[in-house]
């Protein structure tokens, strides 16, 4: 009889494995990331929003970079994976995506930033797609914890794009450079979130993400 491996027994190691890929690369960012990070613990909350295919070298980043920061992770049995390999390396979670969990998780979210000042980390088109399509998540987050949502792109020079996955994931390569640009923090509306409002504020999500170019 097969017996199946659960890869979240593997979550440890994975995490230092990653740990140790995302040290060997060399990151040019911006004085705009530490600032954000000062203001965060001086009680302005945050949430980063970025597209699901530049995840690994974002959160790559942040998580061998600082504490502060929670991420919102899908309930599948993937985003559990996820999740221990975030907080094994010392990150918050919160379970919950658009189709389950999602009112729950914000809610949760929202106490954790109150509480803990973590910044909340979204792959605003995920965990499914449709790619680089924003979804509502950050917003309702953002606005519900009176936060600023703060754009980030990821630009490896040597990476494998999987061309088959649904976001065209990037894995950058061991020792690669890679520029983080930021996006001016901003806030969502303060206007009741109906349909049209949300509309607007995925549109305006969008463009600011598109903007975002290597030097």
């Amino acid at each position: 009889m097969k017996v199946p491996i659960d890869p979240i027994r593997f979550a440890p190691v994975i995490a230092r494995v990653f740990k140790a890929w995302v040290c060997s690369m060399r990151f040019d960012t911006p004085d705009t990331m530490f600032e954000i990070l000062e203001q965060n613990k001086n009680g302005q909350p945050f949430v980063i929003a970025l597209w699901h295919d530049e995840l690994f070298s974002i959160a790559g980043y942040g998580c061998v970079n600082t504490t502060g920061l929670m991420g919102i992770v899908s309930p599948s049995k993937d985003g559990e994976f996820v999740a221990a390999v975030m907080e094994g390396l010392g990150q918050t979670t919160v379970r919950g995506s658009s189709s389950r969990g999602g009112v729950k998780a914000l809610l949760m979210a929202k106490r954790v930033m109150d509480k803990e000042k973590k910044m909340a980390v979204f792959a605003v088109d995920g965990p499914r797609g449709p790619r680089h399509e924003p979804k509502d998540g950050a917003i309702f987050l953002a606005q519900r914890a009176g936060a600023k949502i703060v754009p980030i792109r990821a630009y490896p020079k040597k990476k494998k794009i999987f061309e088959k996955a649904w976001d065209r994931f990037q894995l950058p390569w061991p020792f690669t450079r890679c520029e983080l640009v930021f996006g001016e923090p901003y806030d969502v509306s303060t206007e009741k979130l109906s349909a049209e409002v949300l509309a607007n504020e995925r549109k305006q999500l969008k463009e600011k993400l598109n903007s975002l170019k290597p030097k």
